[in-house]
């Protein structure tokens, strides 16, 4: 043990040596990385000893590292070391102080390299070095890189999913990073005392432990640990800051996570953090789910800090760990998130806590404030019932705790009321109690500025509903609250007291109703109209049961209001006015008697109305029977001269209203106010008139005041009380009136007085009436009338009649409305006739002004009524007839409001006394009315009838038709029981009907209310015959004959025309609907609901009650909705307006429900799919509508089947002939298209499919290939769409859908493509066809292709492929050929294995399409077939290749040679497996192809192109390639040269020479073959491309001449080589010749071979011949320069390749050379001297092989002479050569040539053979040269030059 000691302290003296040694930083970071983790693991040692030594050791170490901060620590062993689970916590705890020490000084790579494993590390680690690692890992994520795309989880840097608890400590070591101030330092000595207690944190606690105050939202050991050993400068810490944001925006950890830590940095004071942060978050803004309980629970707890809950008892926080709030930075971020979620809304209680301190925080400010009432708002909306109760009183104290302290904002005060407002809307309960509340809210209205003021309004308008139900106590107080604010002097205040006094009480509580009829009289518009709307509003007219406290009862609330008054009259509150003082001031006065008036009404059970007074008076009859019981009831015996002290101790409410009543009148007047008082008075005047007897001179001041109705409603008032008087005051009145009416000066006096005098004689006669027929039953002579009376009348009468003529309109009006009232109730006193005023003078007089265009409207109307007044009172009326004649021939144009008067004085006039207009209107009313029976009848309703029926119903004027009209309608209403009318009754249809037909709306209304009355007259027979004739005239057009006169207009063309087209169409349609019926009497009911003209509602229409009618005819129609429903639907969309108009009426009356049309969906369907091809254009466009408006938003699923045939007939009327109807078809087609897409959806499952089932064959069939241009775009569109969102569901269909769209990819391309594709050259056409294609290609159809072809499978493409097979083969256009293609191509990548079985047949289909004229159509089948064999069977492919192998060899023409390399290029390039499992059939193939001779057409060079690019691109380059494949290529080349084709010849040839060339040395058996093959071909004529033979012949026997010298069985000898070529040197073609030459040259040269003899017998002749004609040539034969030229070349090129092969088959053999040498040179050197130059050259090129090869030189046989003879002859003209100054090369050349005698001569020793005169000339030359421009040759030359002058 101890030895083990002493060795470890022996190592450890060692490393201590080395380090005391290691004098650079680079030699101790080595030993550092070596030994510090060995070093360290001895610490694990049990040795006390050893671990001195090694801290002894490390203490040294720490020294030097300290000071040196650029020496590296081996971090990574170390980590590994760290993360050691057997280690000892001691080592552990020393190796990460030096991974600590070292990380921070590797470079950024590295740490970021190691970051991961810094993660790795920290699990199960002691907290403080998770810290620790934390903080070395934060500054390195700024520089991390991530991977683009989040979804590579496997490529991120740090792989977290599987650590969720590093995770969280990870992130909440984060957020304290990011909580951290920039600059903050943890000051140990100064403690919490100062902190703000408002937090409610437990400060005592925190304060006596001294521990220092942290950063905001964060805990003293969170800041300790932020700052760690060595804190973050601001700068570091940004970039921290930075690196957390990007991590997080990297998806490292999960977003929910982080969301939290995002806000935080958002609200960072560095823009750079805040920004990136903010960004980030916007981008999450939709992903991130704020209702997300761990979100918001986390911003809570940030916001909050940890508010010590006094429940937990136990769970006390350590103070150190006791984290703060946050900052008001945050906090500001923090709550507009908060505000996003319904989460945090319900969080109880951390939401109230966010508000108070947001409001009363200490650190608060205007910003944060205003976001937490924001939040309070959010609260009370969203917060559900259960969870709001506990908050509700916490949040109103909170606000109105707000609203009393905080006065600085007006915007957030008006925040915290509307707050106050939307909380009492959701919590009613809690502000029912508190009605200081709303006083408070109120004073604070009072006293606010504007802005403010609106805030509280709005709140206090939302309170009101909680105090609705008050009770006692609280009910009072409210009371007197809202009065006192009533009175306030700002308008707001008084305007919401008005809302609470309406709303807060029930509308029968007085002293509220007070209240408001106070306000009623508020200067301001916005509070009385309001008060206003309130009082006057009825609403129960249709709850009977609740209609019983609508109002106050009338004697309660009379006395309340007199007891008010008097109150009122007592205090300073009262109105003076001029003279007197009122209670209250005029408007509330005036409301307050109107408010009164509508009360007696709702007490006497009649409906209240204050609007019209005519309204009102129709109840005044009602109004009497109510006024007289509770006038019986007596309360107080009072006799007419009571005095005016007992007056305020009346108790009748009767006798208190008429008491209100005259005090105002007398204050302030009014017309209403003067109704009043004159209704209650004349509804009751035996007991109530006598009060006023005293009163005659007051009432007379109002006859005279300056309105005139005033002076109207007066006078009647006078005319009542007169009337109670007795004889002698009666007379002395009317004596005085008719003493007023001469007062000329003032016109209002004449006028009253006038009125008065008529109303009350009319009232005298009325009651002496009554009185005689009293009398009558008594049986009593007549008695009563006195003879003074009489004459006073009459005198009265006439008076009155003398105003007739005034100048002054007024009294004239005035004078007739008197005499019509005395005329009324008696036989006017003046003579029938002759002179003076007599009846018959007033009548003309009166019938004169009705056409007058002077008079004004309202004497027409009165002048009317009069004349029909005349004979009610006077059975004996002379002048009846006259005068109802002359009420219709009066008609003028344009008076429509008046006929309706002239109706009503025709019907009175013509009953006579049996008239209601006799009546008592204020006591009796209509229908009460019964006639006085004993009385002459002076009734003329069968004359009147007669002619109106038969003069003026057809006159030719419409306007006496369209008056006759009204009048009929007038008696047939008045006069429904008189038997006149009965028996008249298809008389008056027929008029009626007649007048349906003109072209006034209001003509036609009228006659068709009438005929519905008349209906409604007849007993059952009646009805029945009515009904049969309407029907007949309606639907036959007969009518009664006009008379014709010159005057008439002929345009009426029967009866159903009119000239706006409309006319009886209206009608017709309606009898034709009644008729479908069965049923025709429903004719009326549908005219009574067809139209309604403004007219009815006016108040002389609406007497006629057509509403009620209307409505019964509605109940009875009821039954016949089923049958109806389906017409009046599609009528109202009908073109013509008046039918569409009168439907829609008819419609809108009967169908209430809306869901009828749903219910009678089918019904109406039907009768649209009928009607939609019915033979008028008006019914098949209304049919169009109203199908586009019944498929709109209801579902289908039940009208499937029905679809399809809709669809067809719809394309059908889409070619319609009208225009209007196509729209309207287009329309509807539209909405089909629409909802049918929507069924096909697959959520909408079988449905859905059943869809797709009916529609398709439906659209396919019929929609894309109709001639109709709409109908065919709207088909793809629908399908496009169809297949878009119906998905796999679109599978079945796929074997119909997909050949239908490809058909319709040509039918649908514009036809003009084609014809320009016809007239346009080569090219042009292929770049247009290829755009078509393209455009194909991304058409709306082929994309529904597509999508349908995502689904295919098996079970589909048995039934799909034949179909497409059929349609490869067969399809025209362009269009169709590309898309199949593209179909197949797509099934290849969609389902290739399924295809398999079915390639075959494809494949045999788009054969065919191979040898396409068209380009782009070929390739694309190329293209198609380059992926189907992907998918195909071998055999298949086989066949495949073979079928195109022979194509290429055997036929000429080049489109399928194209085709050829366009299939196998698309094989190689997409399925290029499968080509190399073929390799040996295609590639021969290739290798010939690439050798395809191009002519002058560019589309033969892109075949050999392809080829090429085939072969490289499967071969290891083409030498191997050859290598590999010679049988094959042999076997393909040999074909191709025994081809019948010259071409094939070439190409085989050409094909040849490459595998010759590039097979370097071919051997035996392949030599023979390739040379036989070769050699076969040469014989026979010569054809272009031959040449391509000889030159693979020469290159195969230059490459192969050993292996050729060795006789083997089947390969031709070298002489049969030989012969054979120079059999080819013979032919007649000059160029092919050329080639032959050179190929026997290069042979003979490589064999050896000795021919010269042969050669020189064909090539001497040749130079000869040339040179003689280059001899002549210098005198042009030809003008033609060019030729010439050509020919030129052509000598020079015969004459080059002679000198070569010369050169190259001279001989080694002496003999031959013997024979020839002399002759040979003497040839070269006379060309030398002659030639050009490029000849010259290729002379001295034959020179130097001659003089290489001459044997003249060898010893053996040496000829001194000849080599004499041929030398000078060399030398003399080879100077030529050097002296030539312009070529270079000829100078270079015929240098060598010398270089080389000299040579030769030198070896052989022969210089004598060289003589003097030679060398001379020979030095001359070179001695020219020595000053040539170029230095080598200087060079050489002067060398030459030398060595011969050497010689001498």
């Amino acid at each position: 043990m101890a030895a083990a000691a002493q060795d470890e302290l022996n190592q450890l003296e060692r490393v201590f040596l080395r380090l005391g040694h290691a004098e650079t930083d680079e030699q101790l970071q080595n030993i550092i990385s070596k030994f510090l983790p060995p070093v360290l693991l001895k610490l694990s040692s049990t040795q006390e000893g050893v671990r001195k030594k090694v801290m002894e050791l490390l203490v040294h170490l720490n020294k030097r590292i300290k000071s040196r901060p650029k020496i590296q620590l081996p971090v990574e062993t170390l980590l590994v070391q760290y993360q050691d689970p057997s280690a000892v916590s001691f080592v552990t705890n020393f190796t990460i102080i030096y991974v600590k020490m070292g990380y921070p000084r590797l470079p950024v790579e590295k740490q970021c390299e190691l970051a991961p494993t810094l993660l790795t590390a920290m699990e199960g680690k002691p907290q403080p070095q998770q810290d620790s690692l934390m903080h070395l890992l934060i500054p390195t994520l700024f520089h991390m890189k991530y991977p683009a795309e989040p979804l590579k989880a496997a490529a991120s840097p740090f792989n977290l999913a599987e650590k969720p608890k590093t995770v969280q400590l990870l992130l909440d070591f984060m957020l304290d990073v990011l909580l951290m101030p920039y600059g903050f330092v943890l000051n140990e000595s100064q403690s919490r005392q100062n902190m703000p207690s408002t937090q409610g944190s437990s400060s005592s606690s925190a304060g006596g432990s001294g521990i220092p105050q942290p950063p905001p939202g964060m805990s003293f050991y969170a800041a300790k640990r932020v700052i760690g050993d060595s804190p973050w400068t601001p700068e570091l810490l940004e970039q921290c800051k930075l690196g957390i944001v990007k991590f997080i925006e990297a998806e490292q950890v999960p977003e929910l996570e982080a969301v939290i830590h995002l806000v935080v940095a958002s609200s960072d004071t560095r823009h750079s953090v805040a920004t990136a942060a903010d960004l980030e978050l916007k981008s999450k803004q939709s992903l991130i789910d704020w209702n997300n309980p761990a979100i918001i629970n986390k911003m809570y707890k940030v916001y909050l800090g940890d508010i010590p809950l006094k429940t937990k008892e136990g769970s006390v926080l350590k103070p150190e760990m006791k984290r703060e709030s946050v900052s008001t930075r945050v906090k500001l971020k923090i709550v507009p998130h908060l505000l996003r979620s319904r989460q945090a809304a319900e969080m109880f209680p951390a939401n109230i806590q966010v508000v108070y301190d947001g409001l009363f925080g200490a650190n608060t400010n205007a910003k944060l404030r205003s976001l937490s009432l924001q939040f309070v708002h959010h609260i009370c909306v969203i917060c559900p019932e259960s969870k709001i109760k506990p908050l509700g009183p916490v949040l109103l104290n909170g606000l109105t705790k707000l609203i009393n302290e905080y006065k600085e904002d007006s915007k957030l005060l008006s925040m915290a009321y509307s707050a106050v407002g939307k909380l009492s809307s959701r919590m009613p309960q809690l502000f029912t109690k508190d009605i200081a509340l709303v006083q408070q809210f109120f004073e604070a209205l009072c006293k606010e500025d504007a802005d403010t003021r609106l805030a509280i309004q709005e709140a206090l308008s939302m309170m009101v509903g909680a105090y609705s139900n008050l009770e006692g106590a609280q009910r009072t107080l409210m009371e007197a609250l809202v009065a006192s604010y009533l009175i306030k002097p700002e308008v707001q205040v008084r305007q919401v007291a008005v809302k609470f006094a309406s709303t807060v009480f029930p509308p029968d509580h007085i002293p509220s109703r007070y209240l408001l009829l106070l306000a009623a009289g508020d200067p301001r518009e916005e509070v009385h109209g309001e008060a206003q709307r309130v009082l006057r509003t009825f609403s129960g007219k249709n709850e009977k049961e609740s209609s019983e406290k609508q109002m106050p009862s009338f004697p309660e609330m009379v006395l309340y209001i007199q007891d008010k008054a008097s109150h009122r009259m007592k205090s300073p509150a009262k109105y003076m006015t001029g003279t007197a003082a009122l209670p209250f001031n005029p408007a509330t006065f005036g409301e307050i008697v109107l408010y009164l008036r509508m009360c007696l009404a709702h007490s006497a059970g009649v409906v209240p109305t204050s609007q019209s007074l005519a309204d009102m008076q129709d109840h005044a009859p009602a109004i009497g029977r109510y006024i007289r019981n509770l006038m019986s009831g007596n309360h107080i015996s009072f006799s007419s001269s009571s005095s005016s002290s007992s007056k305020s101790a009346e108790t009748n409410p009767v006798h208190v209203y008429i008491g209100l009543l005259q005090q105002l009148l007398a204050g302030v007047g009014g017309l209403p106010v003067m109704y009043c008082l004159l209704e209650v008075v004349s509804v009751y005047p035996e007991k109530l008139a006598t009060r006023f007897v005293d009163k005659m001179d007051w009432i007379k001041t109002l006859m005279n005041t300056n309105k005139e109705e005033m002076r109207e409603l007066a006078a009647l008032f006078y005319s009542v009380v007169l009337s109670a008087m007795s004889g002698d005051e009666l007379r002395a009145s009317l004596e005085q009136l008719i003493k007023m009416t001469k007062d000329n000066h003032s016109p209002e006096v004449q006028h009253g007085s006038l009125l008065a005098l008529g109303f009350t004689v009319g009232r005298y006669l009325a009651k002496r009436k009554i009185r005689t027929m009293e009398l009558h039953d008594i049986e009593q002579p007549n008695t009563a009338v006195m003879p003074e009376q009489e004459q006073l009348i009459k005198s009265t009468t006439e008076t009155i009649g003398s105003f007739l003529d005034s100048t002054s309109p007024f009294l004239m009006v005035a004078a007739c409305t008197a005499l019509g009232e005395i005329g009324r109730n008696g036989p006017l006193p003046i003579p029938s006739e002759g002179t003076g005023f007599t009846k018959l003078q007033l009548v003309e007089s009166l019938l004169a002004r009705i056409p007058s265009s002077k008079e004004t409207n309202k004497m027409k109307e009165r002048a009317i009524q009069t004349l029909g007044y005349l004979p009610v009172g006077d059975e004996d009326f002379p002048h009846q007839k006259l005068l109802l004649q002359g009420l219709m021939d009066s008609v003028e144009a344009k008076q429509i409001e008046l006929q309706f008067t002239v109706g009503e004085a025709i019907t009175n006039a013509a009953v006579g006394i049996s008239s209601v207009a006799a009546r008592d209107a204020w006591t009796v009313t209509e229908e009460e009315y019964i006639p006085p029976s004993d009385l002459k009848v002076n009734d003329v309703v069968p004359w009147v009838l007669d002619l109106i029926l038969n003069k003026h119903i057809i006159s030719l004027n419409p306007h006496t038709r369209q008056a006759a009209c009204i009048w009929l309608l007038s008696m047939v209403k008045k006069l429904s029981t008189h038997k006149a009318i009965k028996s008249h009754l298809k008389d008056i249809q027929s008029a009626f009907v007649s007048i349906l037909s003109d072209s006034d709306e209001l003509s036609q209304d009228v006659a068709s209310k009438g005929l519905g009355l008349i209906y409604e007259l007849g007993s059952e027979q009646d009805q029945q015959e009515l009904v049969t004739m309407l029907v007949d005239t309606l639907m036959t057009g007969k009518r009664a004959k006009h008379e014709m006169t010159g005057e008439t207009v002929v345009f009426q063309g029967g009866l159903s025309k009119t000239p706006d087209g409309q006319g009886l169409s209206t009608y017709k349609e309606l009898c034709s609907l009644a008729s479908d019926l069965n049923q025709p009497d429903l004719v009326y009911k549908f005219m009574n609901l067809a139209n309604h003209h403004a007219m009815w509602n006016s108040r002389k229409g609406a007497a006629f009650g057509f509403n009620v009618i209307a409505a019964k005819a509605g109940e009875q129609l009821a039954p016949f909705l089923p049958r109806l429903l389906p017409r009046l639907y599609r009528y109202q969309f009908d073109p013509n307006l008046g039918i569409r108009q009168a439907m829609t009426s008819i419609w809108n009356a009967l169908v209430t429900d809306k869901s009828m049309v749903d219910k009678y969906m089918k019904e109406i369907l039907e009768d649209l799919i009928s009607n939609l091809t019915s033979s008028l254009w008006r019914i098949r466009e209304s049919s169009c509508l109203a199908l586009n408006d019944l498929l709109r938003g209801r579902p289908l699923d039940d009208i499937i089947d029905k679809l399809p045939e809709i669809w067809e007939i719809l394309f059908r009327v889409q070619d319609d002939i009208k225009e209007t109807v196509r729209k309207a078809a287009e329309l509807a087609l539209k909405t089909l298209s629409k909802v049918c897409v929507k069924m096909c959806d697959p959520c909408k499952g079988a449905a859905g499919q059943k869809m797709i089932a009916v529609l398709l064959p439906c659209l396919l069939d019929k929609g894309i290939v109709s001639t109709v241009a709409e109908v065919r775009s709207l088909s793809i569109n629908t399908l496009v769409k169809i297949s878009k969102s119906a998905g796999s569901m679109l599978k079945p269909h796929a074997p119909k859908l997909i050949p239908a769209l490809l058909e319709s990819l040509s039918v649908l391309e514009p036809q003009v493509l084609n014809y320009l594709s016809f007239s346009a050259t080569d090219q042009e056409k292929a770049a247009m066809d290829s755009a078509r294609l393209s455009a194909v290609k991304s058409s709306p159809m082929m994309e529904t292709i597509n999508m349908s072809l995502q689904y295919m499978d098996v079970s589909v493409l048995g039934e799909l492929v034949p179909r497409l097979c059929e349609l490869i083969k067969s399809g025209v256009g362009l269009g169709t050929k590309g898309g199949c293609a593209s179909v197949i191509v797509s099934l290849t990548t969609q389902c290739p294995q399924d295809l398999t079985p079915y390639s075959g047949k494809l494949m045999s289909a788009l054969l065919s399409g191979l040898a396409d004229r068209n380009s782009v159509v070929q390739k694309s089948f190329a293209f198609a077939m380059g992926h189907l064999v992907w998918t195909s069977r071998d055999s298949s492919t086989e066949k495949l290749l073979h079928k195109l192998s022979s194509w290429y060899m055997e036929k000429e023409e080049p489109v399928y040679r194209a085709g050829c390399a366009l299939t196998v290029h698309a094989m190689g390039r997409y399925s290029p497996d499968v080509l190399k499992n073929h390799a040996k059939h295609v590639l021969p193939l290739a290798f010939i192809g690439m050798h395809e001779i191009s002519e002058e057409e560019k589309g033969e060079k892109e075949n050999s192109i392809l080829w090429t690019e085939v072969w490289q691109e499967n071969v290891p380059g083409t030498q191997g390639g050859i290598r590999l494949y010679m049988q094959e290529l042999i076997t393909i080349t040999q074909k191709a040269l025994q081809s019948q084709s010259w071409k094939m010849k070439a190409q085989g040839a050409a094909a040849m020479a490459t595998i010759a060339k590039q097979a370097g040395s071919l051997v035996p058996p392949h030599l023979g073959m390739v040379l036989s093959a070769l050699l076969q071909g040469l014989p026979g004529r010569t054809w272009t491309g031959k040449e391509e033979l000889l030159k693979a012949i020469s290159s195969v026997v230059c490459a192969c001449s050993t292996e050729l010298q060795k006789s083997v069985p089947g390969q031709p000898t070298i002489q049969d080589v030989v012969q054979a070529i120079l059999k080819e040197c013979l032919k007649e073609n000059l160029k092919y010749k050329l080639v032959a030459l050179r190929c026997a040259a290069e042979v003979l040269q490589a064999t050896k071979e000795d021919r010269f003899q042969e050669l020189r017998d064909i090539i001497f002749p040749m130079i000869k011949k040339n040179s003689l004609e280059s001899m002549c040539a210098g005198f042009p034969k030809h003008d033609e320069e060019d030729e010439d030229m050509t020919e030129k070349e052509v000598q020079m090129e015969s004459l080059i390749c002679a000198f070569e092969t010369l050169g190259k088959a001279w001989p080694r053999s002496p003999e031959t050379q013997r024979c020839y040498r002399q002759e040979f040179c003497k040839l070269m050197c006379d060309r030398l001297k002659l030639s050009t130059w490029k000849v010259q050259l290729g002379v001295l090129q034959a020179m130097n092989a001659y003089f290489q090869g001459l044997r003249l030189f060898d010893e053996e046989h040496s000829d001194p002479v000849a080599l004499t003879e041929i030398l000078l002859e060399t030398c003399s003209s080879i100077t030529h050569s050097l002296e030539n100054k312009s070529y270079t090369s000829i100078r270079t050349e015929a240098l060598s040539v010398i270089q080389l005698l000299l040579t030769k001569l030198q070896e052989a020793q022969q210089w004598e053979s060289l003589t003097p005169e030679s060398r001379e000339l020979l030095i001359r030359s070179l001695s020219t040269m020595v000053s040539d421009s170029r230095p080598e040759l200087r060079e050489r030359a002067f060398v030459l030059k030398k060595t011969l002058e050497n010689l001498d």
